[in-house]
C-alpha cells in the first residue's frame, strides 16, 4: 500500500537533533538550476554527511528530530525532497509552523511528541488514527492523533488531489 492511501507506516528511525531547518536539510546553495533528486541525495549534508545515502540504503524511512523541525520554512521543495528520499513520516518534538503546513498539503505525515525514547536504527510503527507510535523494543508513545479531515489529505497524497475530488470537503 502506498504511503498515500495508508493508515499504518513502518520504518527505521533516522534520529536528528532539535532546530534542523531547512537550510540543513536542502541547502539553498543545492536549489538554483539543480534537479530536487540532485538536492535529496545532499539533503542533510551539513548536518550529517552520510544521512542521505543511508536513507538511500535503507530504502526510506521516519525521520525523528526533536525541537523546531522545519523552522524557517516557506519552500514546498523541502516537503518535495523528502519525499523524493522516501521518508514516510516525520516525527518531532516540535516543527515550524510552514513547514508542519507544507507537510500535509503535500502528503507527508508529522507526528509531534517527545522523541528522547526514540533510538536511531529502531523501527517504528506509526498509527495515524490513534496517534501511538510503536517502538522497536516494545515500547510505545502516543501522540495527538492527526484529525479525520488531516487524515484524509494525506490518503489523498496532498491538499491539491484530495480539492480536487471533493472540492466541497463532502469525503465523510
Amino acid at each position: 500500500m502506498s504511503q498515500s492511501t495508508t493508515q499504518v507506516l513502518n520504518g527505521l528511525a533516522f534520529v536528528l537533533g532539535d532546530d534542523v531547518n531547512t537550510d540543513i536539510h536542502c541547502s539553498n546553495k543545492y536549489m538554483p538550476g539543480k534537479d530536487p533528486g540532485y538536492v535529496a541525495a545532499h539533503a542533510f549534508g551539513q548536518l550529517d554527511a552520510t544521512l542521505a545515502g543511508e536513507v538511500a540504503r535503507q530504502g526510506g524511512g521516519i525521520l525523528v528530530a526533536g525541537a523546531h523541525f522545519g523552522i524557517n520554512s516557506s519552500r514546498e521543495q523541502a516537503v518535495h525532497v523528502l519525499k523524493i528520499m522516501n521518508v514516510r513520516a516525520i516525527v518531532a518534538k516540535s516543527f515550524g509552523r510552514q513547514f508542519f503546513r507544507n507537510a500535509i498539503n503535500n502528503g507527508m505525515p508529522v507526528f509531534e511528541c517527545d522523541t528522547g525514547r526514540i533510538v536511531a536504527g529502531e523501527s517504528l510503527t506509526l498509527d495515524l488514527p490513534s496517534g501511538v507510535i510503536r517502538l522497536g523494543n516494545g515500547g510505545e508513545l502516543t501522540t495527538q492523533p492527526l484529525p479525520e479531515e488531516i487524515r484524509a489529505i494525506l490518503r489523498m497524497g496532498g491538499l491539491i488531489p484530495f480539492l480536487q475530488r471533493y472540492p466541497d470537503w463532502s469525503f465523510a
